[in-house]
């Protein structure tokens, strides 16, 4: 009655908000049906506000938000598990969940994750920031609940650029194999599965999902399998095809799915009919919704891939605010690679759907016929690369740092165990900052150096990088290159290319007391903490190293002869990383040294900005400058 009273008010007056009365899935399943559209719009005005003073992934969470209002309408959650992939998509999600009150810290220090956790929520069934994983961790949970026999619903939520990354192919053909009850929803934002919505479409899925076309189904097969009726068994297979055919669905069926849609993903109210509808039906179902990313903000509407990810912006025109007049490095390796393409034709790119994050937008308008985006399959790109590098083409395969890691397997096998040269360029490395810990890019320099064939380059700054994009393909053998996110130092950037030496790093400062040798981003960092330390009387070396492999172990055994205090400065994690490989080269050649490394620590760092999470580790310049005269007791 008091819901009754409540959603009259909201509608003949509209003075209260429906957001604000909800805490919990199950306050939202209380309220009347005839709200939801309303409350899908409040939803969506909070998620602009926030995201356009926070940033965060804007587009999908929108397109998203009727979806999601449904699933918890219909679902008794948090008993029945909702599985998402990618935690992009799922800011109404957070808000519907008991996170409405601090919302607005997303992707701020010590604030809400901009993905999804096991442990910031017991509705966040599966932590989601890499794509593809949601089906297989759900048919997990539909396992683990027939083993326990109980009877909980288990729901995957799939976009349409998940399908590209073959772990989704695996989890379809092993749930149509095991036939547990799961529902899968392929989410597809219009970006890249064929839309088909329209009133036959919705029509037609409407009488298929009833109850009494079901069970007829059921009946009619069972009927044909014991009386052994060829020919009604041979219709029945005919008439499945056909509907598959119809609605777009036939590769799930065949795979032992009962596939309903297309439908209109943006009617809350039409999706919460076809979920009553279909939650009950046993077996793997498969329902296609399509969404508009970007629904109910125009400016994300008009333009989805901008939207998709971004920083602080003006919500009145979806103009971003406080870009930095610096060049990035992401830009800086665009420009490069242009400048080295358009004089050689047989240079190709290569990126697994991410050709605006990696900068190689440029290169697909300026040479489409050199230009490949594989959809979300790191692995597939890899070995592609070395298939067009057998034929004599040169490919540079441009991913993000903590996406390589899915390919660790084809860059050993398919490409360094065969010498093939091509090229690597690992953007977002180090700490990327409000992402958090499912896009630091810290791993790459431990996960490949114990490769061999394999080069591993650092740039200093935005200049470096540009020369180091034709060093890579100079060296015309296996070649990575690793990168920050953002903008670079503000160097000046020089007109022609030259190729650097490989394995050879360069004095930046000559010390007395010791030596910092630093790669990547950490060498202008290393040149601050000197400047401190030389205001302390301490005369401290800089080395810019620039390669983990092959290290310049001259510059080394130079540098131990000034004085046998060393430190490593990195941005990958300390186990196995670029201090290391210093380490195991002094042991190795029984080195007088004294050594102190800095780098991330054995934990997973979370998100916040990157000034912040640098000062969090002590990988800032006066943190490095205290404590190395702590440790090595200078005065």
């Amino acid at each position: 009655m008091i819901w009754q009273i409540f959603s009259q008010a909201v509608l003949t007056r509209g003075f209260m908000k429906i957001l604000d009365k909800i805490n919990t899935p199950a306050q939202l399943r209380l309220i009347d049906k005839n709200l939801l559209p309303e409350l899908c719009k409040e939803l969506r005005q909070e998620i602009v506000s926030t995201v356009s003073k926070n940033g965060g992934h804007l587009g999908s969470s929108l397109g998203a938000t009727d979806l999601i209002v449904a699933l918890h309408y219909v679902f008794n959650t948090p008993s029945d598990k909702i599985v998402f992939d990618t935690g992009h998509q799922t800011y109404a999600h957070k808000l519907l969940t008991g996170r409405k009150d601090v919302f607005r810290t997303i992707r701020k220090k010590g604030g809400l994750s901009g993905f999804l956790k096991i442990y910031e929520s017991e509705y966040d069934t599966f932590g989601a920031g890499h794509a593809s994983t949601a089906l297989s961790a759900a048919l997990g949970m539909a396992a683990a609940r027939d083993q326990k026999k109980e009877h909980n619903k288990v729901v995957a939520v799939i976009a349409d650029g998940s399908m590209t990354g073959g772990l989704t192919y695996e989890a379809l053909q092993n749930a149509g194999q095991l036939k547990s009850n799961l529902l899968v929803i392929l989410n597809d934002n219009q970006m890249f599965i064929s839309k088909r919505v329209g009133a036959l479409g919705t029509f037609l899925t409407k009488l298929l999902s009833t109850k009494y076309v079901q069970a007829a189904e059921s009946g009619a097969e069972k009927i044909a399998e014991n009386a052994n009726i060829e020919f009604v068994n041979n219709a029945l297979k005919l008439a499945k095809r056909a509907r598959s055919i119809l609605f777009s669905g036939l590769l799930f069926s065949e795979l032992g799915f009962k596939y309903f849609g297309p439908i209109d993903g943006n009617d809350v109210l039409g999706v919460i009919e076809m979920l009553q509808r279909i939650k009950d039906i046993q077996g793997p179902v498969f329902l296609h919704i399509v969404t508009k990313k970007g629904k109910g903000y125009l400016p994300a509407e008009e333009k989805p891939t901008k939207f998709h990810g971004l920083g602080i912006f003006d919500p009145d025109t979806g103009e971003t605010i406080g870009t930095s007049d610096k060049i990035t490095y992401t830009k800086a390796f665009s420009q490069a690679l242009d400048k080295l393409a358009a004089k050689d034709k047989k240079i190709t790119a290569i990126t697994a759907a991410m050709p605006e994050g990696t900068g190689l937008s440029v290169f697909r308008e300026k040479y489409p016929n050199r230009f490949y985006d594989v959809g979300i399959a790191e692995e597939h790109a890899v070995t592609f690369s070395g298939g067009l590098a057998t034929q004599g083409l040169k490919p540079i395969v441009a991913l993000y740092s903590s996406f390589s890691q899915r390919c660790y397997d084809q860059i050993q096998q398919d490409i360094c165990l065969q010498k093939l040269p091509v090229v690597f360029a690992l953007d977002r490395a180090g700490l990327v900052g409000e992402d958090g810990p499912t896009h630091h890019g810290v791993f790459d320099l431990s996960l490949f150096r114990n490769i061999p064939n394999l080069i591993i380059a650092s740039p200093a700054d935005e200049n470096e990088l540009q020369h180091l994009v034709k060093t890579a393909f100079d060296a015309n053998c296996p070649f990575m290159l690793r990168y920050p996110r953002g903008s670079g130092i503000g160097v000046k950037m020089d007109e022609t290319l030259k190729a650097l030496p490989i394995g050879k790093g360069v004095w930046l400062e000559r010390g007395k007391n010791l030596t910092i040798l630093a790669i990547g981003k950490t060498v202008h960092i290393g040149l601050e903490a000197a400047k401190i330390l030389e205001e302390k009387g301490i005369k401290a070396g800089v080395v810019n190293m620039r390669f983990l492999k092959p290290l310049d172990t001259k510059i080394i055994k130079d540098a131990l002869k000034v004085s046998p205090n060393i430190v490593t400065l990195e941005d990958n994690v300390l186990a196995g990383g670029f201090g290391s490989a210093v380490a195991e080269f002094v042991a190795d050649e029984n080195l007088d040294s004294n050594l102190l490394r800095f780098g991330i620590p054995d934990e997973f760092i979370e998100h916040g900005t990157q000034k912040e999470l640098f000062d969090q580790i002590g990988l800032t310049a006066p943190k490095i400058a205290n404590k190395i005269l702590k440790h090595f007791k200078l005065k």
